[in-house]
């Protein structure tokens, strides 16, 4: 009996055992959910998630979102997500409030949920990571027009992604916060080109007709300053406006050197991506996350989140004719 006995219990330690064994070997499935597909700042951060999952062995990344910039779109692939039973969703919201319903059941059904990017309302989520600093973005992008006007000053203008683009709004009410502190800087209009290539550039043209005045467009979007940078060109408008803002080096690069662009800031999305994958898989695997929480983020350190659960990577930096060709090969 005292050996049937052993053998039981040394039967149930190797099967304890190798169900541990199992569930570290899981593969912990995280949907990365953003904007819009075949958005080049999107893809890169991808590739940064794609490099984290490689680097902590037993993750997937699943890499969706809609064709257009619409909460609808979302929503439908944060249901297919969860149709797949995914460990963690980390999305960059299109509407902070449109998609919290969805993002709440998500995770009453125990899918870790981060909002990175664009954030989401707070109960919808555990943490948001920030690309920076808001107030700083704001500062760099009224620095940035700043040092293209001149002396002189003169009128710009913002052409930002949707309405209802979390991240957006915020710059753009940093970015009046930080016009005081540049008397000779006027804001004469805001407009929206709804993060759409033609759209962008359409609404680009309308102020270039409207404002004859106009010395700068700010554009914090990715697609928006490289549309404005188009239409600017095709509007033989070089040198008279000039185009600032958030943007990628390899696809603002050529119009650094045509003269539409003189200077520009982005954080790395590659490491955004990586930074937003790292703490979804963290948090997917016990880590504690929340307000006042710290997480560890890989080769980006501890990320230190504050009383709303929000957390900032790192500050964006400048490019210009000196570097842009030296990280246009990189993103």
């Amino acid at each position: 009996m005292k050996f049937r006995k052993s053998l039981l219990a040394a039967a149930a330690l190797v099967f304890g055992l190798a169900t541990v064994s199992a569930q570290a070997a899981d593969t912990i499935r995280v949907g990365l959910v953003v904007k819009s597909l075949g958005n080049g700042f999107f893809e890169a951060a991808r590739d940064g998630a794609m490099e984290a999952a490689k680097e902590v062995g037993n993750a997937e990344v699943i890499y969706t979102g809609p064709t257009s910039t619409t909460a609808e779109g979302q929503i439908e692939s944060i249901n297919s997500l969860m149709a797949q039973h995914v460990d963690a969703i980390a999305v960059s919201a299109n509407d902070p409030d449109a998609l919290a319903p969805i993002l709440k059941r998500a995770m009453q059904r125990g899918i870790k949920v981060i909002s990175w990017d664009s954030g989401v309302a707070q109960d919808a989520r555990i943490v948001h990571l920030n690309p920076s600093n808001n107030e700083l973005i704001g500062k760099t992008c009224v620095k940035l027009a700043a040092d293209v006007v001149g002396d002189g000053g003169g009128d710009i203008a913002i052409l930002s992604a949707t309405p209802t683009s979390t991240n957006q709004n915020i710059w753009i009410e940093e970015m009046k916060k930080a016009l005081p502190d540049y008397s000779g800087l006027k804001l004469v209009d805001t407009v929206y080109g709804d993060d759409l290539a033609d759209k962008s550039y359409r609404e680009t043209v309308a102020l270039l007709k409207k404002y004859p005045d106009l010395k700068a467009i700010v554009a914090p979007t990715s697609v928006g300053i490289v549309a404005a940078a188009q239409a600017v060109e095709d509007q033989n408008m070089v040198g008279k406006v000039f185009v600032t803002g958030l943007g990628l080096p390899s696809e603002l690069a050529g119009h650094v050197e045509k003269g539409s662009v003189k200077s520009f800031a982005i954080w790395n999305p590659i490491d955004l991506g990586y930074s937003a994958m790292m703490i979804s898989y963290k948090l997917a695997t016990g880590a504690e996350g929340g307000p006042n929480s710290r997480i560890e983020a890989g080769r980006m350190g501890t990320i230190s989140f504050d009383e709303n659960g929000d957390g900032a990577m790192s500050e964006p930096f400048v490019y210009d004719a000196s570097n842009v060709e030296k990280f246009a090969k990189i993103f």
